[in-house]
């Protein structure tokens, strides 16, 4: 069974899909041909990557007209971090709290 998760996980993994979401957090709402313009690569390839971006909830679209307009969705990237990266930061701060009330207690016992 493949999660939500999963998806992000899958969609971050390659680096020009990164690249795409890195464009559209620089200038959000692209349409396919200004995504297509900053890119090395061919419509259909920029297409498939887009895809996959929006299975796993990090690309969003918008009809605007004939066009469909493209926007980043961070929602899924913080839910990433929350699970993964944050758990740990908040450890490395409580130690780094820690130290800085030792350094203090050794520096007023100094004194």
């Amino acid at each position: 069974m493949v999660t939500d998760e999963d998806k992000v996980f899958k969609a971050l993994a390659d680096p020009s899909r990164r690249q795409l979401l890195d464009v559209l957090f620089e200038k959000n709402g692209q349409s396919l041909n200004e995504l297509c313009e900053l890119h090395d690569m061919s419509r259909q390839a920029v297409t498939k990557h887009l895809g996959l971006l929006e299975d796993a909830n990090l690309v969003v679209t918008k009809k605007r007209g004939r066009e469909k307009l493209h926007y980043l969705n961070p929602v899924p990237i913080q839910q990433i971090y929350s699970r993964w990266i944050g758990k740990f930061e908040q450890q490395r701060l409580v130690a780094l709290e820690n130290l800085k009330q030792a350094l203090e207690e050794d520096d007023n016992d100094q004194h």
